[in-house]
C-alpha cells in the first residue's frame, strides 16, 4: 500500500467529498499548500537523481481541464480524468515528458463533473462511445488510494449507452470483482517479459499477478484486452517475446482464450528518459541503442524501420502461432 511522503494540495479541495476525505485519511502526514498542481516551483527545482525520491508525493488537487481527444484505436476519445501520473517507476513512460511537472502521482477530486460529461457526451451521441479514462495514469493503482474506480463503475452501470476502458500494469483487482458493471467496461492489462518487468518496470505488478488478474476479471464478466507494450528490443528479445507470448498461452484460461484482443506497441524513448535515467537508476539497463534506433522528432527516439519490421514480422507469426482465433486491434 503506497505511504506517501509528503502532500502537496490545493486549498480548494476541501470543498469536495473526495478532498475531505483523502486529507482526514492522511492527517498524519506532512502537508504543504500550493497554488496549482500543474506548477509546483518545489518540484521543478530539484534534480535527476531525485526523480525516484520525488515518486513518494502525493499531489491532490481540482482538474480545470476537460478536453476529450479524438482517439481511434480501442476508444473513440482519450478523457481526462481522476489521476494523473503514477506511483510506479517505468524507465520508459511518456508521461515523464518533463519530470517535475509529470512524474509524481496527481488526484483529482472533482469526479462528479468529470464522470457527468462523460455520461452527457455519451447520451447525446448517435452512436455508442468508448471513453478511454485511464490513459494518463493506472486506475488500479488510484484504486487503493481513492476508492475511485469502484466509484466510476457503480456510478455508471446504469447510464442508458456509452462504454469505458482503461489499460492497467496492477493485478490489485479485487475491489471491482463484485460489482454490477453491466458488461460496460473493458479493463486491457499491459504485460511484458518477466525480465523486463523485473529491470525496467519499477514498482508495477509481477507477470504471474497480472495474468492472475485478467482470469479473475473475465470470471467476473469484464471484456479484457492484453497490451504487449511497450515491445522493448533488448539484446534477447526473440527468445524473450516467445517465452512471453508461450505463457499467456499456458496460463490464460479459456474464458480469456475464447475472446481477448490484443493490442501492440514498440517503444518510444526520449533525450529525457535518458537523463533521468541516468542520474536516478545508475545501476540499471540502458534502453537507447544508437545501432538499432533513429531519430522520431525534437529529442525522440524509435527503432529503425528494418528493425522494427523484423520484430513485428516475429510477434505476427507467434500471436497466429498461439493465438490465431484472437484480434490483433493494431500494431504500432
Amino acid at each position: 500500500m503506497f505511504k506517501p511522503k509528503a502532500i502537496y494540495f490545493e486549498k480548494e479541495i476541501i470543498n469536495y467529498p473526495l478532498g475531505k476525505e483523502l486529507i482526514d485519511k492522511y492527517k498524519e502526514i506532512p502537508k504543504v499548500e500550493i497554488e496549482n498542481h500543474n506548477n509546483i516551483e518545489e518540484m521543478r527545482k530539484k534534480s535527476n537523481k531525485e526523480f525516484a525520491d520525488m515518486k513518494r508525493n502525493l499531489i491532490i488537487g481540482v482538474r480545470k481541464t476537460h478536453k476529450f481527444v479524438e482517439n481511434h484505436k480501442t476508444s473513440d476519445y482519450l478523457v481526462p480524468y481522476t489521476s494523473s501520473g503514477c506511483t510506479a517507476a517505468c524507465m520508459y513512460c511518456y508521461l515523464v515528458c518533463n519530470y517535475n511537472k509529470c512524474a509524481y502521482l496527481r488526484l483529482f477530486v472533482n469526479r462528479e463533473a468529470m464522470l457527468d460529461k462523460i455520461i452527457k457526451t455519451s447520451e447525446k451521441s448517435e452512436k455508442e462511445l468508448t471513453f478511454e479514462i485511464g490513459s494518463n495514469s493506472d486506475l488500479i493503482l488510484e484504486n487503493t488510494i481513492t476508492n475511485n474506480l469502484v466509484w466510476t463503475i457503480e456510478n455508471f452501470q446504469n447510464v442508458k449507452k456509452g462504454k469505458l476502458t482503461f489499460p492497467t500494469k496492477f493485478d490489485m483487482v479485487d475491489p471491482i470483482l463484485p460489482l454490477n458493471h453491466q458488461g460496460k467496461i473493458t479493463i486491457r492489462m499491459s504485460v511484458n517479459p518477466e525480465e523486463i518487468i523485473n529491470k525496467v518496470e519499477f514498482g508495477t505488478s509481477r507477470l504471474k499477478g497480472r495474468i492472475e488478474a485478467i482470469n479473475k476479471l473475465k470470471e467476473a464478466g469484464y471484456k479484457i484486452g492484453i497490451l504487449i507494450a511497450p515491445v522493448i528490443l533488448v539484446e534477447n528479445w526473440k527468445e524473450l517475446y516467445e517465452q512471453l507470448i508461450q505463457r499467456l498461452y499456458q496460463e490464460l484460461s479459456d474464458k480469456v482464450k475464447k475472446d481477448v484482443f490484443f493490442e501492440i506497441i514498440f517503444m518510444t524513448y526520449s533525450y529525457v528518459h535518458t537523463k533521468i535515467n541516468e542520474e536516478a537508476f545508475p545501476n540499471a539497463i540502458s534502453l537507447y541503442n544508437k545501432e538499432i534506433m533513429t531519430g522520431r522528432g525534437r529529442g525522440k527516439y524509435w527503432y529503425k524501420n528494418e528493425v522494427r519490421s523484423e520484430a513485428e514480422i516475429f510477434i505476427r507469426e507467434k500471436m497466429n502461432k498461439y493465438f490465431p482465433n484472437n484480434k490483433i486491434e493494431y500494431i504500432v
